[in-house]
């Protein structure tokens, strides 16, 4: 399986997260201050995780900025992204579970590593969609 995650700024979390990532097997393709060492654009950041999700060169993304916020809005620009911004395992897995969440948004000041571990197992715990939500999530995906 292949991951996209991209953060604007080398916060603890998006260290850990792509750390733990490859430490699982993934192959990873990180961007923005994951690559850098500096501070990035947080739109930038998005987008390139974005358009490696919705063009089938990553199975899922997870992009990181202050808030997450700023990331979330700009990954759901692109067309066949569906990201959402998870605070906490529980949130993450509903994410994926009801909205078939395929890129994961994190807030990199207020994500602990280990907040970010659990939120990380419950993203990976859901192995699709509930199939009562299918037509819902059909719903988004046409506009």
């Amino acid at each position: 399986m292949i991951i996209s995650i991209g953060s604007d700024d080398l916060y603890p979390v998006a260290v850990t997260l792509y750390e733990e990532l490859k430490k699982r097997g993934f192959e990873v393709k990180a961007y923005g201050a994951l690559v850098t060492g500096r501070v990035e654009p947080w739109p930038d950041v998005a987008f390139s995780v974005a358009n490696d999700v919705a063009s089938g060169r990553s199975n899922f993304g997870i992009v990181i900025c202050y808030t997450g916020t700023g990331v979330t809005i700009a990954a759901n620009k692109v067309r066949g992204v569906r990201a959402a911004l998870c605070f906490d395992a529980e949130s993450a897995r509903g994410a994926r579970l009801w909205n078939d969440a395929n890129v994961l948004a994190i807030s990199g000041r207020l994500t602990t590593p280990q907040v970010g571990k659990e939120i990380l197992e419950a993203w990976f715990s859901v192995k699709g969609p509930d199939q009562s939500e299918i037509e819902n999530i059909k719903k988004i995906m046409d506009k």
